[in-house]
């Protein structure tokens, strides 16, 4: 699924250039000048990604002397590739930063894209799948990880159902439409993206957020990410770029029309009436109830480590300070 894809997609933006030779010139200088870094996606560009495509596209990381790349993370996957220091940064999540840090990889997250985690078990309705209960005697379809198992666990004893009752297959990176259709019941998804193509498509489908049955899943997915040696060499080029990615999400969340149409711009090949609605239903979640757009609560991260040990997926001590900062975002 969303970690394990192999993406070739090649992401670029183009820049305006200015009327007169001077100030070509001038641009020229400017761009030599500008710090070299990249920005590797989790999948292929989506609205999780659109506050980095304004960044680039309205200068944002230029006026912060950088000249940001962003990039797709192919075979090595985005959390490899920023822990070897071979990207400077990268879209990450907190359960794959949690088990990481466990396993001596120094990730930190450095921003909540989205303040809630927005991802639940969709279903047709016609699978009359409405609550955990009714996940006994269904078929799942995900990416074979262990997680899964566990949080369809801990929602299923909140209404004392058993998980052994759930048949749970590996779909790998099938489309979740024609999977609900030909081999599953019901999958996980982020209602952002695949529940509003399902509104688009005019495919009922019923939601089981995680929100709604535990506080300790309520993680933040996804994050911006580096690791602590860029942290610790080069603390201003990661001031810098916090604070232009925050100055483009806070561009979409202000401009979500406007924001989507460069992230088309970017990443053409994606459906335009898709990201257009994808953009307005994710606009107000991208900050939601925090007092500026990605802030990390030391709470949060510890309670889902808690989670994670409870279900005895996490092997070792899991510090949650060393595990995300707040100190490079925008006051």
């Amino acid at each position: 699924m969303k970690k394990w894809l192999s993406l070739v997609l090649a992401a670029s933006l183009l820049t305006g250039c200015t009327a007169d030779n001077s100030s070509k010139e001038k641009e020229g200088k400017d761009i030599k000048d500008l710090e070299k870094v990249s920005v590797v996606l989790d999948w292929t560009p989506n609205t999780n990604h659109t506050g980095l495509y304004v960044a680039k596209e309205k200068g944002y990381f230029e006026e912060e002397g950088l000249d940001v790349e962003i990039i797709m993370p192919g075979e090595a996957g985005a959390d490899q590739l920023v822990a070897s220091g071979k990207s400077e940064f990268g879209v990450s999540y907190q359960e794959s930063i949690t088990q990481a840090r466990v396993q001596g990889v120094p990730l930190v997250s450095l921003a909540a894209v989205i303040q809630h985690n927005t991802s639940g078990f969709a279903s047709p309705v016609a699978k009359n799948i409405a609550s955990p209960k009714d996940f006994e005697g269904k078929t799942y379809g995900g990416w074979g990880s262990p997680v899964e198992k566990a949080v369809i666990d801990s929602l299923m004893k909140t209404e004392n159902a058993d998980v052994n009752k759930v048949e749970i297959v590996s779909t790998g990176d099938s489309d979740f439409f024609t999977s609900v259709k030909r081999d599953i019941d019901f999958a996980w998804i982020y209602y952002g993206w695949t529940g509003v193509e399902s509104e688009l498509r005019n495919e009922k489908i019923n939601m089981v957020y995680l929100t709604d049955y535990s506080d300790k899943l309520d993680y933040y997915t996804p994050v911006l990410a580096t690791n602590e040696k860029m942290i610790s060499d080069n603390p201003e080029t990661v001031k810098a770029f916090v604070h232009a990615a925050s100055k483009g999400y806070q561009f979409a969340i202000d401009n979500p029309s406007e924001a989507a149409d460069i992230l088309l711009k970017g990443a053409p090949d994606l459906d335009t009436e898709l990201v257009k609605k994808s953009q307005e239903w994710l606009a107000p979640k991208y900050q939601d109830d925090a007092p500026r757009w990605g802030e990390q609560k030391h709470e949060v991260w510890k309670n889902y480590a808690d989670w994670m040990t409870e279900n005895k997926l996490l092997e070792g001590e899991f510090d949650p300070e060393k595990a995300f900062t707040n100190e490079f975002l925008p006051k």
